[in-house]
């Protein structure tokens, strides 16, 4: 068969989270099946390394799809259509939530999370109204759906009317760089991002949905109840949304001197300044997953998450569990992982447990379970 893939989420240097999963999930499943030809469709050109088996041909489309629906128009119903017909296409497979409503070659698509229908706000008002009047569309559409909780699950099942025999749930899995730190390497990480001392990480794009203010609130909160920790607060990721609240709340921070903003980092970078973190701050709103949760395990650091949407299914029992929504909380959490070693060991050990849960491996396991009935 002739399999189609939207690939153009693979960039070089800008992997996010739906990035890792397609490429992750597509190498393991090319693998696996040799006996078919993928087209891996991007909309750019692209790096060599993402062309992982001699059963991939890549195929460039010269537009570039940005985040609005002009652009999502163009390239799905327009454009992709007219790749998947010149290839004589039986399949076609599209990791980002998105489909073309223009072709009939079936497709199996993947939607990571519901957030743009529980938070509309959070994203531009044109692509928010585009994603509620599409998505439901696509998900009836498509000829089965990959989610990547039980919760997106029932989210999708409930919201679009589809039955969840159609739905399959495929987890996440973590990168192999995340690992433990030896004491030594963990100074040299703390000597270079917080000046020798300890920190709390927060890794996401800065952006409402993500929470920053009231973990940034909950931060001062720490400081000032435990005035002999030094601890730093560090973000990673790119700006997404730096709006009036967030700008207000950090111009507030008595302790804003130790607040550091880093932008994205590579992913052996990345690695390095988990595993040196006292503890990983994923306090979000919302998730369909909820990647860096994992990477924390993996790196044996522990976590403070929220009890909302997917994120208590991820963590288990193996993170502190907190209201997004109110930094008291935040604070507590921070304040019980800073003074309780005992706590702090206990963490570690459950998400090392944990971990083993979610793997690259279980995950094209769990795809290949949804993908192979359509390819006999």
């Amino acid at each position: 068969m002739n399999i189609a893939v939207n690939t153009r989420l693979l960039l070089d240097n800008n992997m996010t989270g739906i990035s890792w999963y397609i490429f992750e999930t597509m190498q393991r499943f090319v693998e696996k099946h040799p006996e078919h030809t993928f087209y891996y469709i991007f909309d750019r050109p692209y790096d060599k390394k993402f062309i992982t088996a001699p059963n991939i041909i890549p195929v460039v489309i010269p537009f570039k799809c940005r985040f609005h629906p002009y652009f999502y128009t163009i390239w799905y119903d327009l454009l992709v259509p007219m790749v998947l017909k010149m290839k004589d296409i039986d399949l076609f497979i599209s990791g980002d939530g998105v489909l073309s409503l223009t072709t009939k070659i079936p497709t199996i698509l993947v939607i990571h999370d519901l957030a743009f229908e529980h938070y509309p706000t959070f994203i531009p008002k044109k692509m928010s109204n585009y994603l509620r009047s599409k998505t439901s569309k696509y998900a009836h559409k498509a000829v089965k759906i990959a989610t990547v909780s039980e919760y997106s699950k029932k989210d999708i099942a409930e919201r679009y009317g589809i039955e969840e025999a159609k739905i399959g749930v495929v987890y996440n899995g973590t990168h192999q760089l995340f690992k433990p730190l030896t004491v030594d390497q963990k100074t040299e990480v703390k000597n270079k991002y917080a000046e020798g001392n300890d920190y709390f990480l927060f890794v996401g794009t800065i952006h409402p949905r993500k929470n920053l203010h009231n973990q940034l609130l909950g931060f001062e909160m720490f400081r000032k109840e435990n005035p002999d920790a030094k601890h730093k607060f560090i973000a990673v990721g790119n700006t997404w949304i730096w709006d009036k609240a967030l700008n207000d709340i950090y111009e507030s921070l008595e302790f804003k001197s130790d607040v550091n903003f880093i932008g994205h980092l590579p992913t052996f970078d990345l690695t390095q300044i988990v595993s040196a973190a006292t503890a990983l701050m994923y306090a979000s709103i919302f998730e369909g997953f909820g990647i860096p949760i994992i990477e924390a395990f993996q790196s044996e650091t522990p976590v403070i998450t929220s009890n909302t949407s997917s994120m208590p299914e991820v963590a288990a029992d193996a993170a502190i569990l907190v209201d997004p929504f109110n930094p008291l909380e935040i604070a507590n959490a921070m304040s019980a992982i800073y003074t309780n070693p005992a706590l702090r060991a206990q963490l570690i050990e459950k998400g090392r447990t944990r971990k083993e849960c979610f793997t690259w491996s279980r995950t094209s396991d769990l795809f290949d379970e949804i993908v192979t009935p359509i390819l006999k």
